[in-house]
C-alpha cells in the first residue's frame, strides 16, 4: 500500500486526477497521522474528522476531477480564517465559539481547486506575538522539540513540517508566515499587496496582512499561491541572471544578527553567484525610526482586533498590547510612516532585483507559557529573534522563507527573498534554483527525539 503522507501536494493531487489514489485513503492517512502525533506537537486547535472524510468523498464524485489543481489534498487553514460550520478563536478565550456561515474566500478557492480541509491551526492570541501558544496549548518545533514553532502561524507550519498535511494556509502580518516557516524548515511567500485576498480580523492590520501558502517544496508554494490568487503563478525566465543585494544587517537598531543565519546568507550569496546572477553587498536604506514605525502598526492592529472582545477574558500581555496601540491609531490611520518607508525603499529596488538576507536574526524560544509571561518580555523576545521580516509588510512588498542550511542544533536554518511590488514569480524562480542545488531536509529526516514528547494538551 502505498503511503501518501510526508508526499508533496503536487504528488498527491497527480495521483488522485490519475485514480491512482482516492481522496478519501489519503485524507484517512493523514488524520491518522494527525491523532498519532499533534498530541506531541500541537499544531491543531480543532480536527475536522468525520467532516473531512465527508469532504473528501464528495471531491472523488466531482465530474472535473481530472482537471483539480489540488484533487484530493488535505490542508490545514490558521484559525482565524473562516471555515463554514466551524468556529474561529484566534487563540483566545475571548472570541465566540460560533460556527461560521461561510468560508474566507481563500478557503473556498482551496476547496474549489480540490483541497480538502482536515482542520483549523493554533495560533497566539489575536495572532499578535511571534510564538504559538495560549488557552489552546503550545505549538513545538518539530525539527527541534524545546523550541516553539514560532507565530502566528505556528500550528500551521508545524502541522506541515511534521507531515500532518502536505500544505497549510497561513497569513503574515508582521512576519507570521516567513517566521514560523524560518523556524520548521518550510517554504512560504508572502504575497504583495493584492494579489491573494486579505480579508483577515478586523482590517487586515492596516492593509499589512496577506494571505499565503506554507509547504515543503516550491513547488508547492507555487501551486497554492496560484490557488490563493486565481491566477496561474507561472514560471518567469529562470536562466535570466538577477541582481541580488545582500544584506546580513538587522533593520532594527540594537539588534544583531547571530552568526549561524548570517553564515548561511553569505553562503546562499555564494550559491546564486556561482548560478550566475550579479551578488553584491547593499544595505538597505533601512531609518533608524523603522523599529517605532513597526511597533506602531503592530499593537496599533492588535487595538483594533481586540476593540470588540471582553478585555477580561485576554490575556494580560494582550490588553497591555491593544492599550498601546489604542495610542497609536490616529497616526497609524493616516499611513504617512509606510508611505515614507516604500519611498526611501524604490530606489534601492530599482537598483537590484531581489534582496538576500537572514530569514530571523537566531532561532526561536524555548517552547513554554509565553503567554503567562509580560508583555515586554514577549516583545523583547519577540524583537530579539525575528527583526528581518517587518519592513516588507509596511512596503507591502513580496517576500519569502527558504530553508538554507541547518542550526548547531540541528534545526533548519533560512534565509528571505524579497522584490518589487509584482515579483512574486521571480522570487519562487530563485527559490526553485535554491532548492535544486542545495535541496532542503523534508519529514523523513526528523529527528526522532520529537516522538518522545508528552501526549496532551498544554504540551
Amino acid at each position: 500500500m502505498t503511503s501518501w503522507a510526508g508526499r508533496s501536494a503536487a504528488e498527491i493531487a497527480a495521483a488522485v486526477r490519475e485514480k491512482r489514489a482516492t481522496p478519501r485513503e489519503v485524507v484517512a492517512e493523514h488524520l491518522a497521522l494527525i491523532e498519532r502525533l499533534d498530541g506531541r506537537v500541537g499544531a491543531f486547535r480543532t480536527v475536522r474528522a468525520r467532516a473531512a472524510l465527508e469532504e473528501a468523498d464528495e471531491v472523488a464524485a466531482r465530474g472535473d476531477l481530472a482537471g483539480l489543481p489540488l484533487a484530493g489534498v488535505p490542508v490545514a487553514v490558521k484559525d482565524n480564517l473562516a471555515v463554514r460550520g466551524e468556529s474561529s478563536r484566534v487563540g483566545s478565550a475571548a472570541t465566540p465559539d460560533t460556527p461560521a456561515a461561510d468560508d474566507h474566500v481563500t478557503v473556498a478557492r482551496l476547496r474549489a481547486a480540490g483541497a480538502v480541509v482536515v482542520g483549523l491551526t493554533n495560533v497566539p492570541e489575536l495572532c499578535a506575538f511571534g510564538t504559538t501558544e495560549g488557552v489552546h496549548g503550545t505549538t513545538r518545533n518539530p525539527w527541534d522539540p524545546t523550541r516553539n514553532a514560532g507565530g502566528s502561524s505556528g500550528g500551521s507550519a508545524a502541522a506541515v513540517a511534521a507531515g500532518m498535511v502536505p500544505i497549510a494556509l497561513g497569513n503574515d502580518g508582521m512576519g507570521s508566515l516567513r517566521i514560523p516557516a524560518a523556524n520548521c524548515g518550510l517554504v512560504t511567500v508572502k504575497p504583495g499587496h493584492g494579489v491573494v485576498p486579505a480579508g483577515i480580523g478586523e482590517g487586515d492590520w492596516f492593509g499589512m496582512s496577506e494571505n499565503g501558502p506554507l509547504a515543503t517544496t516550491v513547488e508547492d508554494a507555487r501551486l497554492m499561491l496560484s490557488v490563493l490568487a486565481g491566477t496561474e503563478t507561472v514560471r518567469g525566465l529562470e536562466a535570466a541572471p538577477r541582481t541580488i543585494a545582500v544584506s546580513v544587517r538587522s533593520p532594527l537598531a540594537g539588534v544583531g544578527v547571530s552568526r549561524p543565519y548570517a553564515a548561511a546568507t553569505r553562503d546562499a550569496a555564494r550559491l546564486l553567484a556561482g548560478a550566475g546572477h550579479r551578488v553584491r553587498r547593499a544595505e538597505p536604506p533601512y531609518p533608524v525610526s523603522l523599529g517605532v514605525t513597526a511597533l506602531r502598526h503592530w499593537t496599533a492592529g492588535a487595538a483594533v482586533d481586540a476593540a470588540a472582545l471582553d478585555p477580561r477574558r485576554l490575556t494580560r500581555r494582550t490588553r497591555v498590547h491593544a492599550a498601546l496601540g489604542r495610542r497609536f491609531l490616529k497616526g497609524v490611520r493616516a499611513d504617512t510612516g509606510r508611505e515614507a518607508l516604500r519611498r526611501r525603499m524604490e530606489p534601492f529596488f530599482a537598483e537590484y532585483d531581489v534582496l538576500l538576507t537572514p530569514a530571523l536574526a537566531r532561532r526561536s524560544p524555548q517552547a513554554g507559557p509565553w503567554h503567562e509571561r509580560g508583555w515586554l518580555r514577549n516583545v523583547l523576545a519577540d524583537t530579539r529573534y525575528s527583526p528581518m521580516t517587518p519592513p516588507w509588510n509596511l512596503t507591502g512588498w513580496p517576500a519569502m522563507s527558504v530553508p538554507f542550511g541547518t542550526l548547531p542544533s540541528g534545526a533548519p536554518c533560512a534565509v528571505q527573498l524579497v522584490g518589487r511590488p509584482g515579483s512574486e514569480a521571480d522570487l519562487l524562480d530563485l527559490a526553485e534554483q535554491i532548492e535544486r542545488l542545495r535541496p532542503w531536509p523534508r519529514t523523513a529526516d526528523l529527528p526522532p527525539s520529537w516522538r518522545a514528547l508528552p501526549r496532551g494538551p498544554g504540551t
